[in-house]
This record gives structure tokens, C-alpha cells and sequence, in this order.
């Protein structure tokens, strides 16, 4: 079982929108209580402690929060083009080469016994957490058991959270430092529970697999392991846009974007895909593994967004938003949540109609 299982626990791009804790409050419901005097029972019948159970239950109430980021999951999805821009945005471009070199020596050795590209190591972490900075503060525990008792995919999280229960019983967290997403995934690769006891390893001896602590030795090396153990050949680039050296070694022609780049993939695109299974995922840590190797920006261009936008006119509509005094955020070219409130904010000051929405006259006006 444990080897179909993904390591990561949403689609989304981590590291985009890092969870804190103090967000997630716990509210009253009786039902929820009810929900955890019977899956503690069920616990306990398959070998968790009464010590573990009341460690880990300590404090432990319902967090509509987490509910509602589980719900409202579609908010975040993205076109390719954007999220190859923020997964290999010249931030996490330059943090990815800074730390690659920071931990070369210990990435060496994580190559030499895994055989899994370091780069590609290094990106995954780089997607899922900005390399540790935003490895999320939610009780992990808290956040399981409430959904686990949601229901909307209840027997998933039940089998997580009592994973989560046997991490803490075996002494490799306690329930306090066991802290993650909102979903449940933890350090600084994300592992679920499940993908954790399966895949974790203690790569720096100390006894403990560590994926919490701010050292990423164990996380770096846990990754590696699973993407081994998920197939990954030897030697092998997980391909690349078409016409790059990476592309050679695939097998595969793919366009996700209509009129967008072409990549040429192999059988470790797959691999990446076992630890997030999107395509834009697999694509953006391949990219961003490829940047932080020395290579260059994607060539191909995309086509025109639903405004009309290429990427550089939305750039600009940023630069110029943020100019007159609107913050748009970094000039990205992707319109997220900053620069649709600074579009609305122009908006509503100068009469126009507040939508939020971009549009070629409201470049024309900023000109």
C-alpha cells in the first residue's frame, strides 16, 4: 500500500501559501468530541497508548479553518504559465542555488546512495516550502482529527491521523513539535503521515527521522528515498523543453498549454508526478531543477491570457498599479489575490467599476 501512496497531500504549490498557526483556532463542537472519545478508542485498539492518546489528544479541538481551506481548494489553481512563474521565479531561483550550495556535502552523499538528482531534491523543497521558510505552524494532530471527522474524505485522513499517532508513540515528535499544513503534511518536503513511516529516513544518525527541525538533512535525504523507491533511473534528466539537452533523454512530446512550450519527457517525469501527481507540478520542479542547475528561462512563449494579457503587459500593469500607488505585489506577471485588491482599489477611487479584473484599458489608463 504504502508504495502508491503520494508524498504531499494537495495539488497545490507549497510554499505559495504557507499556513500559520495562530489563524487556526479551535471553536466548540460537541460533535467533534464525541468524534475523538471513538476514534481514540479505535486507536488504542490497534496498539496507540493511553500515554500517546493523551499526549497527542491534549488540547486538541475542531478548526473550522482547516475545513474551509479544504473546501475552497480550487481558489488557488493555476495555468501553467503562472506556475511556472512563481516556481521558478527569480527568488526561488537564486534561494535555490544559495542552498544547494549552503548543502552540498550532505547533498552529495544523498545522491551517492539514492541515485535521485540532488537538483531535483533540492527543487522539490524549493516548491514545497521555499526551502524551509514556510513549512507551516498548524498542530498537525488538530488538524487531521478535524478532517478526519469532516467526513468529506474522513477514512483518508483517519488512516493519516493515526500515523500521525504512531510518529509520536515511536518517539520521532512529539505532539507539540508535530506541526505542518493545514492538510497534514509536515517539514520540509511535506511529507503526509503514511508517506512518512514509509519513506523517512535517519540520514544524519542521530536516531530520529527529522523532518521538522531546521536542519533539512533527514527531509532532504527522506525525499530522495522515496523518489528511488518510486522508480527513479540513474543518470537520467526528467526531461525538458523541447530542443534543451534534458529533452534527449525523453520519450514523450507534451503541450499542456495550448499554442504554449513543448517538453520532451522521460520515465523520472513520472516519478516527480508519484510525488505530486500534476502535471504543472512535475513540470515546475523539473524547470526550477533545472534553473538552479545553471540552465536558463523556458524559450517558448505562451499565448495571450483570458484578458489578453501576455506575461510582460502583465507585468507591466503591475509595475504601473504599484507606481500610482497601488501595491500590486511583485511584478510577476501572475494576478493573484495583491493585485486583484490593487485593481480594485483603483477602481473604487476613481469611479469605475469594481471587479477586480484586469483589462487593456485599465493598462491604457495607467499609461
Amino acid at each position: 500500500m504504502a508504495s502508491v501512496l503520494s508524498a504531499c497531500s494537495s495539488n497545490l504549490i507549497g510554499g505559495f501559501s504557507a499556513t500559520r498557526g495562530s489563524k487556526f483556532q479551535t471553536v466548540a463542537s460537541p460533535g467533534f468530541d464525541a468524534f475523538i472519545v471513538k476514534f481514540k478508542a479505535q486507536a488504542a485498539a490497534s496498539g496507540i497508548s493511553d500515554a500517546t492518546l493523551a499526549a497527542a489528544f491534549s488540547g486538541v479541538g475542531y478548526m473550522p479553518d482547516v475545513v474551509d481551506h479544504d473546501r475552497n481548494q480550487t481558489e488557488f489553481r493555476r495555468s501553467l504559465e503562472d506556475y511556472i512563474a512563481i516556481a521558478a521565479s527569480d527568488e526561488r531561483v537564486a534561494k535555490g542555488r544559495a542552498n544547494y550550495a549552503r548543502y552540498g556535502d550532505v547533498l552529495s552523499q544523498i545522491e551517492a546512495r539514492y541515485g535521485v538528482d540532488a537538483h531535483v531534491i533540492v527543487a522539490i523543497w524549493g516548491v514545497e516550502t521555499m526551502y524551509g521558510e514556510r513549512r507551516g505552524e498548524v498542530p498537525v494532530i488538530a488538524a487531521l482529527s478535524t478532517l478526519s471527522y469532516d467526513g468529506r474524505r474522513g477514512a483518508f485522513f483517519q488512516s493519516q491521523l493515526l500515523a500521525a499517532l504512531k510518529i509520536i508513540q515511536n518517539g520521532d515528535i512529539g505532539p507539540a513539535q508535530m506541526t505542518g499544513s493545514w492538510a497534514g503534511a509536515m517539514g520540509h518536503t511535506q511529507f503526509i503521515p503514511t508517506t512518512y513511516r514509509a519513506y523517512a529516513v535517519d540520514f544524519n544518525g542521530d536516531g530520529r527521522r527529522d523532518i521538522w527541525s531546521d536542519d533539512p538533512t533527514d527531509a532532504l535525504a527522506s525525499t530522495a528515498n522515496y523518489l528511488a523507491r518510486s522508480g527513479w533511473k540513474k543518470g537520467q534528466p526528467w526531461g525538458g523543453e523541447e530542443g534543451s539537452t534534458g529533452a534527449a533523454y525523453g520519450d514523450r512530446r507534451i503541450q499542456p498549454h495550448d499554442g504554449g512550450p513543448v517538453f520532451v519527457i522521460g520515465p523520472n517525469f513520472d516519478v516527480i508526478k508519484r510525488y505530486n501527481n500534476a502535471t504543472s507540478y512535475a513540470i515546475g520542479v523539473g524547470h526550477l531543477a533545472d534553473r538552479i542547475a545553471g540552465a536558463g528561462p523556458i524559450k517558448g512563449g505562451f499565448p495571450p491570457d483570458r484578458y489578453g494579457f501576455t506575461a510582460d503587459q502583465r507585468k507591466e500593469l503591475q509595475r504601473r498599479l504599484s507606481q500610482a500607488g497601488y501595491d500590486a505585489g511583485t511584478a510577476d506577471g501572475v494576478f493573484g489575490a495583491k493585485t486583484r485588491a490593487a485593481i480594485a482599489a483603483y477602481q473604487a477611487e476613481n469611479g469605475l467599476p469594481v471587479t477586480g479584473d484586469p483589462s487593456m484599458a485599465l493598462l491604457d489608463r495607467l499609461g
